[in-house]
């Protein structure tokens, strides 16, 4: 009875710490590939980011709270929801307004930022990294090895290091780079549970 009344509080004050916010070690940027998103996503929804008069390349999918080991989301805040007009000023890294708004619901409300600052924050976390143009000028869809999209990004930033960065795939198309952030906005390595590399070659679509 002893044990399972310890483990049942041990439990409940993970619990606590998983979603209180302010309360993570780190940051995960992830950056999407938008054409690779329209192409098996985006496109058939009719998305505001795959209109044919946009030319987004890698979009800020999200900034995210993370522990050494797992993450919290949606937290329980005091500080209201972004304001339209905040959401709406995103979409120029982030695609459209609906995603700025999901990520602010479970990722934002994590951070023990309000709205406001909670965007400002992504929008510099974003401008940390230079994408590489290399990628922005392919004129044809490729099928291409994870580690050579990371090593465009090693080269194109210096200060990146390998274990700070890894490569997602979805449906036989690169997905994204993940990239891990201190809470001041310099590259540090990623957990364990972050660092999972696709381990075979993906479609790669260029920009439209």
């Amino acid at each position: 009875m002893r044990w399972f009344c310890l483990t049942l509080l041990l439990l409940c004050a993970t619990e606590t710490k998983a979603q209180t916010p302010g309360q993570f070690d780190y940051y995960v940027m992830a950056l999407s590939w938008s054409p690779n998103w329209c192409a098996t996503e985006g496109d058939a929804r009719a998305a505001e980011q795959c209109a044919s008069q946009q030319d987004h390349g890698w979009i800020l999918h999200g900034l995210w709270p993370q522990f050494e080991r797992g993450y919290p989301q949606y937290c329980q805040t005091a500080n209201r929801p972004p304001s339209r007009a905040m959401t709406r000023d995103m979409a120029d890294i982030m695609g459209s307004a609906g995603l700025a708004w999901h990520q602010w619901k479970k990722h934002g409300t994590c951070t023990g930022l309000d709205a406001s600052s909670y965007y400002s924050l992504s929008r510099a976390a974003y401008a940390t990294v230079q994408r590489p143009q290399l990628l922005r000028d392919l004129t044809k869809t490729v099928r291409i090895a994870p580690e050579v999209i990371e090593q465009t990004f090693l080269q194109s930033n210096p200060r990146l290091k390998a274990r700070q960065i890894t490569i997602t795939c979805k449906a036989g198309h690169i997905q994204e780079a993940r990239i891990c952030l201190t809470k001041d906005l310099t590259f540090r390595t990623c957990g364990q549970d972050v660092l999972k590399d696709c381990s075979k070659p993906a479609l790669f679509t260029p920009i439209r």
